[in-house]
């Protein structure tokens, strides 16, 4: 007789239905583990043993066969420990078999019978919602489990025993609460700290309104970071559609502490060592890296150049499609990757040229061998390149009175953002939220330069030798410039301000 319990492998965010079977036959004593598991999944054979014992239930002497179908497609994790316990568990009567049909476990086991928490619960609970069953898992995990509905019947105990005895009816468990979603901190760095920089925060409020990417050049010193660290201040809430996207890629990644939710935007920030697996996904397990954990968010590169080139580059394939693929031999994932990239770095090596007094004894050298570390088909995709000077101290007097605050810029980007919605809502284009995610041929339509406007585009496009994407970022970023003015006709200005924004930093 076989018994069956259902759990799932994950392929992405996608939680992909596994049935795993139990089999107990005469023969030499062996547990064999068939159905292309992996390290973690063999050696769950003997988690699954000594907790079975610790339980008081002992595996009788006879060869036990336990099958993950489909059989091809590859098993990662420790998450089959509860499945695997629960199906021999019902093949031996410990419990009814019947109680486990319209449910999906998952969990990990140590040797004591205890449950441990682990990732990918929220996805397998949508999953078991979306198919009209419940969920099984352990009990530090409830609260993440609990965020897929009220209809969702939710089993999340601490132990075995726990669980058995629930099972049983002996002693029944209290269906977990969603844990509480955490409200906007009050105390993101806001821009009432920084002093002069008024054309870096103009292009970091534009940047904010359109979901543009932005790159920021300057002296160390000048404000970079500190710019970049307080565009979550100013960016709008996050939707439910959006949290809930953020919410499972952090419950793959093993992030979501306490199955609690948060309404902060990602804000992600490698450090310039990282490797292209950690940066964009990968490794043995395919998890989710940086530009998947910043979806809906800000990934911040600072210290551009000095990531590896071919790290850059592989960020060119998210940052137009908004999808990280990640192939491999006998897997391919995709996890989505809609991030704003915010990049900074210094204009070269020793980080002075062009300060006012300095001279650098290499030249211009110094400056153009820097630069090019940065390929030219990542840069083609940053709308906004803008330099930012040392703060003298004369500009920090000239500037001592209040700053704007970021409440008083955030209404702004909430009220621009809101008209973008709205504009390719009534367009037929409901999944584009702003203006640096509009196809191309709509971003046309939508911004229809007048005469002014095209004639300035030639000029600037035979001078600076524009690509195609460069002219249509441009249109995209003067989009948001009009929407920030209140605007719904994109005029001269708005262009020849977009333009200014793409050739600060050498040609495009």
């Amino acid at each position: 007789m076989v018994t069956r319990v259902t759990t799932v492998a994950f392929q992405g965010i996608e939680a992909v239905p596994v049935d795993v079977q139990a089999h107990i036959a005469p023969g030499f004593p062996a547990l064999v583990l068939v159905g292309l598991p992996d390290k973690a999944v063999r050696e769950s054979g003997e988690r699954v043993r000594a907790a079975l014992t610790a339980s008081g239930l002992g595996l009788p002497p006879k060869r036990i066969t336990i099958n993950l179908a489909p059989a091809d497609l590859p098993k990662e994790g420790s998450h089959y420990d509860l499945p695997i316990a629960l199906a021999l568990m019902g093949a031996l009567g410990a419990i009814p078999q019947d109680a486990l049909e319209n449910f999906v476990a998952l969990g990990e086991l140590g040797l004591d019978g205890r449950l441990a928490h682990v990732g990918g619960v929220l996805p397998a609970a949508m999953a078991a919602s979306a198919k009209g069953m419940g969920i099984i898992c352990p009990k530090r995990s409830g609260a993440e489990a609990a965020w897929a509905g009220d209809e969702v019947d939710i089993i999340a105990a601490d132990s075995l025993i726990a669980l058995v005895n629930h099972l049983t009816g002996h002693q029944l468990q209290a269906r977990p609460q969603p844990g509480r979603q955490l409200a906007a901190p009050g105390d993101l760095p806001d821009l009432v700290d920084v002093r002069g920089q008024a054309v870096a925060r103009r292009a970091l409020e534009v940047a904010a309104a359109g979901g543009h990417n932005m790159l920021m050049v300057g002296p160390p010193g000048a404000g970079k970071s500190m710019l970049a660290a307080r565009l979550p201040s100013i960016l709008p809430p996050l939707s439910a559609r959006e949290l809930l996207d953020i919410s499972m890629i952090q419950s793959i990644a093993g992030e979501l502490a306490g199955g609690a939710l948060s309404d902060r935007r990602p804000f992600r920030a490698p450090h310039h060592s990282a490797s292209m697996a950690a940066l964009v996904g990968g490794g043995l397990k395919v998890r989710p890296g940086e530009a998947s954990l910043a979806h809906n968010g800000v990934l911040f590169l600072d210290e551009l150049p000095e990531f590896a080139p071919n790290v850059l580059d592989s960020l060119r394939q998210p940052l137009e499609s908004g999808e990280t693929v990640i192939a491999r031999a006998n897997a391919r994932v995709a996890y989505p990757s809609r991030f704003q990239l915010i990049a900074a770095m210094n204009p070269c090596k020793c980080g002075m040229a062009g300060t006012p007094g300095h001279s650098c004894k290499r030249g211009a050298a110094c400056a153009g061998d820097y630069q090019a570390r940065v390929s030219g088909p990542f840069l083609d995709r940053i709308d906004i390149r803008i330099d930012v000077p040392a703060v003298s101290a004369a500009d920090m007097i000239a500037s001592a009175g209040p700053a704007e605050s970021s409440a008083d810029v955030a209404k702004r980007v909430a009220a621009a953002r809101e008209k973008q919605r709205q504009r390719y809502a009534d367009a037929g284009h409901g999944h584009v939220l702003t203006n640096a995610a509009a196809p191309a041929s709509l971003i046309e339509k939508l911004v229809a330069p007048d005469r002014e406007s095209q004639s300035l585009l030639l000029q600037a496009a035979e001078r600076f030798n524009l690509s195609a994407r460069a002219y249509h970022r441009v249109l995209k970023v003067a989009r948001t410039l009009a929407d920030l003015a209140g605007s719904d006709k994109v005029a001269r200005p708005h262009i020849a301000e977009a333009l200014s924004y793409r050739l600060s930093f050498g040609a495009a």
